[in-house]
């Protein structure tokens, strides 16, 4: 495991980032857009930077790997532009809850063309809603990808462990979902509470409800005891829930009575990206290959967080001081010590994770540590008081000051639960628009596409992405121009356990 003193001025120069950034499309009422993905910005399936993710209302914006923030950042923002010029007059929704959703069987599912490849993946998302319901697959929010070079299996193993110990703070101090809109809990047992009469649930100290009990959970995927102790418990477990049958997915069935199909496989899990997590450890797949087996033959090559919600108040979702401060926490992650996890301790991580999605601006909440309780709100002072070193060596390599004030702001917040995302979201919500959830990010979505709109976007820049488009087009077209055998043959021959495993 690296130490503070391993951090030499080139690793941490070596630091690499990008962004996944999620959004609904929606109209100018606070619906949902249920138009088809823009021709215009290309392909869904071979796009490297625009795709949708499970709707084909929702877009799903990927920057290239970057070396600075604000590099990564300018891509991100390049990205808005170019589908902002492409959306007409609809808007990306700017909240990690979706807006008015219609009745969960309208909500469209991602379409990727003809080609099996293309046909897989609108299935995987078919299942997905059999198994949990289109409306929850609808919730947004920003997946960030890290790496550091000199990195082993055994180290990034250690950093999630120490990632899923800690990532209560980033709910605390990122969390933008207090709030919500009613049609997406229609037909659900909840505790929300109503905020005002205009249709708006919410938890008085919620963080984020993306990542609590109505967002990204799954009591099936409660039974996978996932370890991160290794790079082969990890292996293991995720192989077993994609090749275990599971019986109330297996009376879903591949196959509907009119021979649709409704579903990719009846096990635990379809495919490996089912598996929900606050982080995953990534492994860059060749054309065809399984993720799993990428992991297993060539081992982790980075890892995604998958916990940070849409900032409403940030035009791309994410701003620079918030990217630093996940630098500081990840390398922190890394070089403290990172004990086995426990079954009990995978147990009592989860319950962290619900209080802080719940109740974490709550004053007095206490989450529990090795055993006993302590104040989150200590927890997170502790945690800061360790970053201070890590921030300040990362502003000495890059010759600035912004990783100290990135912490700054943390501690702020940490301080006054009001400056949180949460809490100010919740405020606005209340004194500008009727304690409406709707109406307040409809306002943000609206200002948002009007900044974005307004900034200089070069021709030939605007050139540029649309020859990227016609290209994704095209690249689809040769997929499936080529493409032999029936659906049938490649869906059991992507699945069988033996894609899965390391070569002989």
């Amino acid at each position: 495991m690296p130490r503070l003193q391993d951090l030499t001025p080139d690793r941490l120069r070596g630091i690499r980032r990008g962004i996944e950034k999620e959004s609904l499309r929606a109209n100018r009422d606070g619906t949902l857009a249920v138009t088809p993905h823009p021709a215009a910005l290309g392909s869904a399936l071979t796009h490297p930077h625009i795709t949708t993710d499970f709707s084909e209302s929702q877009l799903e914006l990927i920057t290239g790997v970057h070396a600075g923030v604000e590099d990564c950042l300018g891509e991100l923002r390049r990205i808005h532009q170019f589908v902002y010029r492409e959306l007409r007059d609809e808007l990306m929704w700017v909240g990690s809850m979706p807006c008015r959703l219609p009745g969960d069987e309208t909500i469209p599912l991602g379409r990727y063309g003809t080609s099996n490849v293309g046909r897989a993946k609108s299935v995987y998302r078919m299942g997905l809603g059999h198994r949990y319901g289109r409306r929850m697959q609808t919730i947004s929010g920003i997946h960030y990808n890290w790496s550091m070079p000199g990195l082993g299996d055994a180290d990034h193993f250690a950093l999630i462990r120490n990632f899923r110990r800690h990532s209560f703070l980033l709910l605390y101090l990122f969390g933008a979902s207090p709030a919500l809109c009613r049609t997406f809990v229609e037909g659900r047992q909840h505790e929300l509470q109503p905020f005002g009469d205009t249709g708006t649930l919410h938890m008085p100290h919620a963080t984020s409800l993306r990542m609590g009990r109505l967002g990204y959970q799954s009591d099936a995927q409660a039974s996978i005891r996932a370890s991160f102790n290794s790079l082969e418990s990890y292996a293991a477990s995720l192989h077993d829930a994609l090749t275990r049958p599971y019986p109330p997915y297996q009376a879903i069935g591949i196959h509907n009575l009119g021979g649709e199909y409704n579903q990719l496989a009846t096990t635990l899990l379809q495919i490996e990206n089912e598996f929900y997590g606050t982080i995953r450890p990534k492994r860059t797949i060749h054309p065809g290959e399984r993720p799993l087996h990428a992991l297993r033959e060539r081992g982790v090559e980075y890892i995604e967080v998958r916990c940070m919600d849409l900032d409403p108040f940030e035009p791309l979702g994410i701003n620079a001081a918030t990217m630093r401060f996940l630098d500081i926490f990840l390398l922190h992650c890394l070089v403290t010590d990172s004990p086995p996890d426990t079954p009990d301790e995978i147990a009592a991580l989860g319950r962290n994770q619900h209080r802080t999605a719940s109740h974490g601006r709550q004053p007095g909440l206490m989450l529990e540590r090795a055993g006993s309780e302590v104040l989150l709100a200590d927890w997170a002072d502790e945690l800061l008081r360790a970053f201070r070193p890590l921030a300040e060596r990362l502003d000495r390599v890059h010759g600035t000051a912004d990783y100290s004030d990135a912490l700054r702001i943390a501690q702020q917040r940490v301080q006054d639960p009001g400056t949180t995302p949460s809490a100010r979201a919740l405020q606005v919500m209340q004194a500008d628009f009727d304690s409406s959830f709707a109406a307040f990010v409809l306002a943000q979505s609206a200002q948002t596409r009007a900044q974005l709109l307004a900034l200089p976007f070069p021709q030939d820049l605007a050139t540029a992405f649309k020859a990227e488009a016609l290209t994704s087009v095209a690249q689809q077209r040769a997929i499936e121009a080529a493409d032999s055998g029936d659906f049938e043959a490649f869906r059991v021959a992507y699945l069988s356990p033996e894609r899965l495993a390391l070569a002989a």
